[in-house]
């Protein structure tokens, strides 16, 4: 019979899921196929010239590097603590740890990188004025994503004999 701390499940392992795919969503989504903005397009490089677009392009792929990295080290971590033993666990406590991650990553980008470092918004193909609002809602998402997996982790690891970390 397997023990119980052998039993818990890696909420480490969700956490760097959810980074990485908040962190591929934002790539992916805000800056290649909506291109609302880059990663230093509100820090002196606007993608108004080619040199620019160069240095964002650049930057972008790097971003999509390390939110790669999270996604393997979350599944290292997964595969790691899964292939000790045969275990059960809800799926809940991944859908928790990864919407954790989410929000986290949305939370740490969008003070740091949207807020005090300035380097870009939310959408820049809006009125300056209104990027604020766009920036906002970001925050306020990342939140409701790092309450809800917070509150569906909980509800998993009640269902999850010996889950509790």
């Amino acid at each position: 019979m397997t023990n119980a701390p052998d039993r818990r499940f890696p909420s480490s392992a969700g956490i760097l899921f959810g980074l990485g795919l908040g962190g591929f969503f934002d790539g992916i989504v805000l800056h290649q196929i909506l291109q609302w903005h880059h990663m230093a397009t509100s820090a002196g490089y606007p993608a108004d010239s080619v040199e620019n677009l160069r240095l964002n392009t650049l930057l972008d792929g790097l971003f999509h590097a390390s939110t790669y990295i999270f996604v393997v080290l979350g599944l290292v971590i997964l595969w790691r603590t899964a292939h000790r033993h045969h275990l059960w666990w809800s799926s809940k406590l991944l859908v928790g740890t990864m919407l954790m991650g989410f929000g986290v990553f949305n939370l740490v980008e969008g003070v740091v990188n949207h807020q005090i470092l300035g380097l870009h918004h939310v959408n820049e193909t809006v009125s300056r004025e209104t990027w604020i609002y766009w920036d906002l809602g970001f925050l306020i998402w990342g939140a409701a994503m790092l309450l809800g997996g917070w509150l569906i982790f909980r509800a998993g690891k009640r269902e999850s004999p010996g889950a509790s970390d």
